[in-house]
């Protein structure tokens, strides 16, 4: 359920995935230092860009955003009213790039590839007698969760757009998070029975 994994035989795809985890969190670091709107767009350009070497259209970097849309219109709305639009628009790109890059990751990387590719990261402290292994996993989860999220918030969406409730939020938000509450649920059994 949580494996976004598209196929494909791009060099993104078979990059290991310590350098993806790597490259990942040096972006975002970067994307958040530098306080300057250009920069964040030739980010948001170069990330469009590996979309494309890794041979993924641009509607699946679109996929990764479009859930949150109402998140960023709010930001939006706040920001002009506290701020001016233009910081607005600044921090929606850098959100988005970052949804986009994370986006990127799950999508050519197996679960089990990035899995072992954190544990081989970790695998220093397990000299200190951490358990790396539930670290790892936990941090895969952590980063497949956020698109698998915003597939769940897309859907209950549509569902309730189709009844006429798109404007409610509550019916938006209950089924989203009962969803969600749920698939955490069936995730811990699946843990569980593993002997984690």
């Amino acid at each position: 359920m949580l494996d976004l994994y598209s196929e494909g035989n791009s060099r993104l795809h078979t990059m290991k995935p310590g350098w993806k985890i790597l490259g990942l969190a040096i972006s975002g670091s970067l994307l958040f230092a530098v306080d300057n709107i250009l920069f964040s767009i030739a980010f948001l350009a170069v990330t469009l860009a590996l979309y494309a070497a890794a041979g993924l259209p641009l509607r699946r970097a679109w996929a990764q955003i479009r859930p949150v849309i109402w998140i960023f219109v709010l930001i939006m709305i706040a920001q002009a009213l506290f701020n001016s639009w233009w910081v607005g628009l600044f921090v929606i790109i850098r959100f988005a790039v970052l949804l986009m890059l994370a986006g990127l990751l799950t999508l050519t990387t197996r679960s089990s590839e990035m899995i072992d590719g954190i544990e081989a990261g970790l695998r220093p402290l397990s000299r200190l007698g951490l358990r790396t292994r539930g670290i790892s996993l936990a941090i895969s989860l952590t980063l497949r969760f956020i698109p698998v999220l915003a597939s769940v918030v897309r859907e209950v969406r549509e569902a309730q757009y189709a009844r006429g409730l798109e404007r409610n939020i509550l019916a938006l938000t209950i089924p989203a998070i009962v969803r969600t509450l749920k698939m955490s649920e069936d995730i811990s059994d699946a843990i569980d029975a593993r002997g984690f």
